[in-house]
């Protein structure tokens, strides 16, 4: 898996397209990600006394992880992602188009 939590990703595909957003949660058995702000779903709720009130939410839904991509924020774009190993011996993520690390 290219991504991670906490990283910005942008929508390639579906009705948010173009949208970019930061990662929440990710499935990988399910190959799926929760991305901030894309893939909003309505939610009806039965009111739970005493406190919470009942009504239509919007959430965030799961959406394919083939439908995102990691967002470079050097290039100000959607890029593909490579590894590579550093010289202390641990791999790290790049962009592909600049060669910039991505994450830590």
């Amino acid at each position: 898996m290219n991504v991670r939590k906490g990283d910005m990703v942008q929508a390639v595909t579906g009705r948010d397209k173009g949208k970019t957003g930061k990662v929440l949660r990710v499935f990988p058995k399910k190959e799926r990600v929760i991305v901030e702000g894309i893939n909003f779903v309505k939610r009806h709720t039965k009111a739970q006394p005493p406190e919470q009130q009942g009504g239509i939410l919007k959430k965030e839904a799961s959406i394919h992880i083939s439908n995102v991509m990691v967002y470079c924020p050097r290039c100000n774009k959607a890029t593909r992602v490579g590894h590579r190993k550093l010289e202390d011996g641990t791999k790290s993520r790049l962009c592909r188009r600049c060669g910039e690390l991505i994450g830590k």
